[in-house]
Formats: structure tokens, C-alpha cells, sequence
């Protein structure tokens, strides 16, 4: 069962066609990430010391290697050599146990600050309007919350810490260089032009590039989504080879730019070998300069030529880890772009609707400002009347559906429920008057009782087997080895379609709508499962308004009234004999299905 609420806005998809959920600008992602870390401030605090402390203990090597070469050079004897070579054991001890630690808690905090954010985006994402939901493509909320989830938790895990780790590094190296002779950091310092030259290269071509692969993967994901959802009909329409080549040219055009990607990081990192070759020859030749001068010794000259060497793999992880970084942006900010989507503004004047009656009056709708699929609908559906919507596939029916259930907005016209316009009422109210059943059912991971209780969490167990009893599904729950204790869903005790179905339906009791909008709730099921389904759906639905989207006419025929739906436009409407009598469109659609089920195809469909 999906509950309808409020549209919120979305942005412009650079694929075309549809648009793509939110994306946060970086001043917005980086708010959020200083609001994410905040309640950790300990945690950062700690992990910052540890890493500051194992940097500061490592930068001590060199000079104590400086300080054995002049000995061995001065000819001490072996002896001399005892203490710093055990100091250089401590150092490397607890060189390692700080920086274990450092990167240990980075690694955490990282950790807990997604965790966090998952959950909002999660949260945020349950509530936004399924007309947001529909444009975007699920695949793009999938990916988000996946992928980019994916991509961040990696980052998360080994980026962060190493590029916190060489941060440091880099810059208390520096400052070593300076402490042993302020020219040798002016020497290494040669290298930084390279340095930064190459990375504002790097930058300017990879950060749209990484922006790009995310919504490319989207759509491959979306894709995906589309062939494997509907491989039934793709099947029976013969498009397969279709679907195929569809899923290979998004899966290629992905492929496209992590490929770019690549390459751009080759080129990266070939360019930043000759800011090493710069450095280092500088730093050497500065040395010879020195200890000819009888400014420093060769022991000195040593430690900074080792300083500067130390600083290759720090300065490289930092500098090559800005792609990963980049990627992990990329994938935060379309993470964030869902979690701080604003909620939708309340309805000014808003009303309470009288009753569950619909009107729509001159309704027009597209999904594309140039593809109008509904076409001047004036519809009345009275309070509690039951309304069945037949039509052949692509007339409208599942379009007029989602705009009586509020997911879509009319472009033209007015849809009034109660007297009231859909749109001045709150969207609470909307959802606790309308609900919509479709023949996409979800079984959710957890108990039979779970399932059932999100409909209506403060439900007893009495009324949960009132509402399994009124669908014809009490006996095959208590049946179960665990009866309502029994889980279901992925991973728990398989459901079929039928079943699937009448727990959709009992959650339908249970959350009790005055309005009920079946979208071919019963499409799937078998001969013997969709008699099943009519009866469990007529009692569910007695006593409220019903607009039910007929897959069988048997569900038009038990209806109050027939509207048949032709290229967006009603062309008839009436009862069932009126609509026979008359001999026009649903006549031909009635006799074609009758003449099917004499044949022996009892589950003969108008779609």
C-alpha cells in the first residue's frame, strides 16, 4: 500500500527527460559535515592528537640517521651507535602505535558521521512526494543511497585517514627541513609550483568528470532497474536484444568516464615525478653547497635529503587520494542534496475534505511538457461509490489513477476531494484519506505482525486477525510455523504473489481510508488467486470510495459505474448492462474478453 503526500522540487537531469533529485552545493555539504562532526568533537580531538603525536615521532628518524652518519664519519666507535639505534626502535614503536590509533578513531568518527547521515537520507528519502520519487527514476535514489553510500564508506575507511596522516606528515616535514637549515626548505619548497600547478590540472578536468560518473552510474542503475523490473514483459514483446543494448550503453557510457578518470590520474601522478625529481636535486645540491660551506654536516645534509624523500609517499597519497576524495565529495553531496531536502511548505488555508468525493474537471496531464497523456478529464466520482477505469494499455488509466491518489499534480485544471482542492489539503490528511494499492506489491523484511503494524502501528492482535480474516487470509497465516510471528520478505518464509496481495490489502483495512485508489492490485495473481483477490478487495472496499483501474472486466462489472478511457478522454461511462447494451467501445472490449473465457482463458486481460 503507498500512502500519497505533497510534490517537492527537484533539478534538472543533464540526461534528459527526467529530473534528478537534489544535489547540495559545497557550502551546504560542508555545513552538514561540520553538523554531522559536532557531536563528536572528543573523538576528532583524539584521533588528531594520535596522528600529530606518530607524525611528530617519525619525523625524528632522520636526524637521528644523520647523527649515526656522523659518527660512523668522525670514526666513534661501535659502541657510540648503541643509543640511537635503540631510540630509533622507540621512535619506530611508538611511530606505529600513535598512527594505528590516529587512523583508528578517524576511521570511527568517519564511520559514525555516515552512519548518521545514512539514516537521515533514508529517513528523508521515505518522505518525499512520489511524484519527486517517479520523475527522478528510483534508480537515482538507489544509487544514492547504495553507490554513493558505497563510495563514501570506502573513503571513509582508508582515504580520510591517510589523507590525515600525510597532511600531517607534509607539514611538520617542512618544518623539520626549516629547523635544520632554513635552505633546505627553500630548496624543497621548489617543488610546490609543480605540485600545485598539477593539481589545479587535475582538478579543473576530473571534478566534473567524477560529478558525472555518479549520475551516469544512476542512470546504468535506473536501467538495470527498468529491464530486470519488467523482464516478464520485455520477455513476452520480444525486446529483449532492446533491454540488452540499453543496459550496455549506459553500463558503457559509465565505463566511459571512470576510463577518463583513469587516464587523468596517469597523467596526474607522471607529473608529479618531476616535482620529486625537482625537489630532491635541489635539496642535494643545496647540501653539497652547505657542507662545503662547513655549514652544516654531512650527517644534516643526510637528514634532509631523507626529510624531503619521507615527504614522497605522504605528498603523493595526499595529492593522489584528491580523486578518491573527490568521488567521495561527489557522492556526500548527492547524499546530502536528499537528506536536506526542505519538507514541504504547510498548505495555507488548508481544509479538511467533507467526504471522500472526487471530482476532476478539465484535468490535463503530461509527464513532458510536449507529451500530454490526459486530455480535458471531467470525472465525479460520489462519496462511496465504487468507479472502475477500462481502457487499453497507454489510455490513461494508471495516469488518472496517480492524479486522484495526489502523487501527480493536474498540469491543467482542478481535482477536488470532498469539495476541497487535493492541492489545499495538508498532506497528512491526504495521506490518512487516500491510500493506492498497485499490483507492485512489497513484502517487508520482518514478521507477519510487522508487516501488518505499519499500516497502523498501535494495532492489536485481534485486529490484525480481523483484517487477515476479511481478505481470506487468516487460515494461511495461522498455518505458518509461527503464525503472525513468522518472518516473511527477503530472506524469511516465501510469500506468493496472492499472498503478497491479501497482506497488502489487510494493511489496507488496517490504516482504513475513505478513499481507495486499486491500481490492478490483483494483475498477478493466477485464475484461482485473482477470484481470491475480488472478493478480499470487494470487502475491503465496501463502505468506502473506490476508483479501481480494471485489468479484468469481471472487476469493471462488479463496479457502480464503468468509465472508459480512450487516448486520454472519456468516450463512455455507465453501468455494466447499460454500457453492453449501448454497442460501443466497452461492448467490443466485453465481447472480446467473454469470447476468451469460453475458450478456456479465464484469466483473459484488458490491459
Amino acid at each position: 500500500m503507498t500512502a500519497t503526500g505533497a510534490a517537492v522540487g527537484a533539478v534538472d537531469d543533464p540526461r534528459g527527460g527526467t529530473a534528478l533529485l537534489p544535489t547540495a552545493a559545497a557550502g551546504a555539504t560542508w555545513t552538514a559535515l561540520r553538523g554531522l562532526a559536532r557531536p563528536h568533537r572528543l573523538l576528532a580531538v583524539a584521533a588528531f592528537t594520535a596522528l600529530l603525536a606518530g607524525t611528530g615521532a617519525g619525523l625524528l628518524v632522520p636526524p637521528i640517521l644523520g647523527h649515526i652518519v656522523d659518527l660512523v664519519l668522525d670514526q666513534h666507535g661501535p659502541g657510540s651507535i648503541t643509543a640511537p639505534v635503540v631510540l630509533l626502535v622507540v621512535v619506530a614503536v611508538g611511530q606505529s602505535v600513535f598512527t594505528g590509533l590516529g587512523e583508528l578513531w578517524v576511521a570511527r568518527l568517519g564511520e559514525t558521521m555516515l552512519a548518521t547521515l545514512r539514516e537521515r537520507v533514508v529517513r528523508r528519502a521515505l518522505g518525499l512526494s512520489l511524484e519527486q520519487v517517479e520523475r527522478a527514476g528510483s534508480g537515482d535514489l538507489v544509487a544514492r543511497v547504495s553507490g554513493d553510500v558505497s563510495v563514501i564508506a570506502a573513503a571513509v575507511r582508508s582515504a580520510v585517514p591517510a589523507l590525515a596522516a600525510a597532511g600531517l606528515t607534509v607539514g611538520l616535514t617542512v618544518v623539520g627541513l626549516g629547523v635544520l637549515d632554513w635552505r633546505f626548505a627553500l630548496a624543497g619548497l621548489l617543488a610546490t609550483p609543480i605540485q600545485l600547478y598539477t593539481l589545479r590540472w587535475y582538478l579543473t578536468r576530473s571534478t566534473p568528470v567524477f560529478a558525472a560518473e555518479r549520475i551516469a552510474e544512476g542512470a546504468r542503475t535506473q536501467q538495470l532497474l527498468d529491464s530486470i523490473g519488467g523482464s516478464e514483459t520485455v520477455r513476452a514483446f520480444r525486446l529483449t536484444d532492446r533491454h540488452v543494448d540499453a543496459v550496455r550503453g549506459r553500463s558503457q557510457h559509465a565505463l566511459d568516464y571512470a576510463l577518463t578518470a583513469n587516464r587523468l590520474a596517469t597523467r596526474f601522478f607522471g607529473r608529479l615525478n618531476l616535482a620529486e625529481f625537482v625537489g630532491l636535486a635541489a635539496i642535494l645540491a643545496v647540501g653539497y653547497w652547505l657542507v662545503g660551506d662547513g655549514a652544516v654536516t654531512v650527517g644534516a645534509a643526510a637528514a634532509a635529503a631523507l626529510y624531503f624523500h619521507r615527504l614522497f609517499d605522504p605528498i603523493n597519497t595526499l595529492l593522489g587520494l584528491f580523486g578518491t576524495a573527490q568521488e567521495a565529495a561527489a557522492g556526500l553531496a548527492r547524499l546530502v542534496g536528499v537528506a536536506e531536502t526542505p519538507e514541504p511548505r504547510p498548505v495555507a488555508n488548508s481544509r479538511e475534505p467533507r467526504d471522500a468525493a472526487i471530482r476532476l474537471e478539465s484535468v490535463h496531464f503530461g509527464y513532458l511538457p510536449d507529451h500530454p497523456v490526459l486530455h480535458g478529464i471531467d470525472l465525479t466520482i460520489a462519496d462511496g461509490e465504487h468507479v472502475a477505469l477500462v481502457g487499453t494499455s497507454g489510455a490513461g488509466k494508471t495516469t488518472i489513477a496517480k492524479l486522484v491518489a495526489g502523487i501527480h499534480p493536474a498540469t491543467r485544471g482542478v481535482i477536488t476531494l470532498g469539495g476541497v482542492p487535493v492541492a489545499e489539503i495538508p498532506p497528512d490528511q491526504l495521506r490518512r484519506t487516500v491510500a493506492l494499492v498497485t499490483q507492485e506489491v512489497h513484502v517487508f523484511a520482518g514478521t507477519v505482525a510487522d508487516d501488518l503494524l505499519l499500516a497502523k502501528p498501535t494495532a492489536s492482535e485481534d485486529e490484525l486477525h480481523t483484517a487477515l480474516e476479511l481478505v481470506d487470509a487468516l487460515g494461511w497465516v495461522e498455518a505458518l510455523p509461527e503464525g503472525l510471528r513468522t518472518v516473511v520478505g527477503e530472506g524469511g518464509y516465501p510469500l506468493s504473489a496472492t499472498q503478497a496481495q491479501q497482506l497488502a490489502l489487510a494493511r489496507l483495512a488496517l490504516a482504513d481510508p475513505r478513499l481507495v485508489v486499486l491500481d490492478e492490485a490483483t494483475a498477478d495473481a493466477g485464475s484461482a488467486g485473482a477470484r481470491l483477490l475480488d472478493r478480499a478487495a470487494t470487502r475491503v472496499l465496501d463502505g468506502r470510495t473506490a476508483l479501481v483501474v480494471a485489468h479484468r472486466l469481471s472487476q469493471a462489472a462488479a463496479a457502480d459505474r464503468i468509465v472508459v478511457i480512450e487516448d486520454g478522454r472519456v468516450v463512455e461511462q455507465g453501468s455494466q448492462a447499460a454500457l453492453v447494451a449501448a454497442g460501443g467501445t466497452y461492448s467490443t472490449l466485453w465481447q472480446a474478453w467473454s469470447g476468451a473465457r469460453a475458450d478456456g482463458g479465464a484469466t483473459a486481460a484488458v490491459r
